[in-house]
């Protein structure tokens, strides 16, 4: 188990390595006159000559590169070139809102997709037929599009929910509960469509084996054989799915992030992006790159446990 856990922790830091390389190039080669961005169209020459030195860019692009990564190490994501802001208090600020909704949407994605997959799978016929719809639509309809409908729908006309903004949980529990439960709602409806459905087919395929007939013949009750043993060698794929729609609610979180103006990642991503600020986008990417690696290995030690063969993989 240790060993799998190394190689795990390893591909991450490769994966962190090559994406915060590439994001690194990329800025550099498309972000313009950077020093001109800051300072203004007005600015002299000599000024902006002068930011160029002060920020560093006047430097080879390696140079650059080797210095960013060693204070990166050890912590030190820079300050944004705009507002002079701390990366890490900048980022880590936004990103326990964006976290808080992700999270939130991968546990009810997980439990509504379990219980949709198994009646499906057990039950067959309408029910059946009623998820795998349910499943298309899922897929069919964009988070944004299913975030702007429950706006109008429960926020406006209902005035249920707040339409816009958001509260901590610190200040109102009961605010933030409030402020969150449409942008999550929006998320899990694409995230069930995967899950129910990979859910549905591994039950279906488990049901099929010998085993299950063998354990049934003993006289267990079919839903104790459902829920202890088929559902535990059904597991593995959905996890692998429910790992894939992590990643795709993260990206989607910045979407209804917008549309709820919520003050999450997708603020200071767009924002910064735009405007060039490299540090402020490479604290973006590697808390990213980071959340993705830990989710990855988190389902990767949940499979192993559940099935020891994966740990030799």
């Amino acid at each position: 188990m240790l060993m799998f856990i190394v190689r795990r922790i390893v591909a991450g830091i490769v994966l962190l390595f090559v994406s915060t390389s590439a994001t690194f190039l990329l800025l550099y080669l498309g972000s313009g006159d950077i020093a001109r961005n800051i300072l203004g169209q007005q600015a002299t020459q000599e000024a902006i000559e002068a930011k160029q030195v002060e920020l560093g860019l006047d430097r080879p692009l390696l140079t650059q590169y080797v210095d960013w990564l060693g204070k990166a190490v050890t912590g030190d994501l820079g300050a944004s070139w705009f507002t002079s802001q701390p990366v890490t208090e900048g980022i880590m600020a936004r990103t326990w809102v964006t976290l808080s909704l992700v999270l939130g949407a991968t546990v009810l994605t997980a439990v509504i997709s379990v219980a949709l997959g198994v009646w499906a799978a057990v039950r067959h016929g309408w029910v059946d037929k009623l998820v795998q719809v349910v499943s298309v639509l899922g897929f069919a309809v964009p988070n944004f599009l299913i975030a702007v409908a429950l706006v109008i729908v429960f926020a406006i006309n209902m005035q249920v929910f707040q339409p816009t903004g958001y509260t901590p949980f610190s200040e109102s529990p009961s605010g933030w509960i409030a402020t969150v439960t449409l942008p999550i709602i929006a998320l899990t409806i694409g995230g069930i469509a995967a899950v129910a459905a990979q859910v549905r087919g591994s039950v279906m395929d488990a049901l099929r084996r010998d085993y299950v007939r063998t354990l049934r013949s003993r006289g267990l009750p079919f839903n104790r054989v459902v829920f202890k043993h088929v559902l535990r060698n059904a597991a593995g794929p959905a996890l692998a799915v429910l790992a894939v729609q992590f990643i795709g609610l993260f990206g989607g979180a910045i979407i209804v992030e917008r549309v709820f103006a919520i003050p999450g990642l997708s603020d200071i991503g767009v924002t910064s992006t735009a405007q060039g600020d490299m540090p402020m986008v490479m604290g973006f990417v590697v808390v990213s790159v980071v959340l993705v690696v830990v989710v990855n290995l988190i389902i990767d030690l949940m499979q192993g446990w559940l099935n020891p063969k994966v740990r030799l993989s």
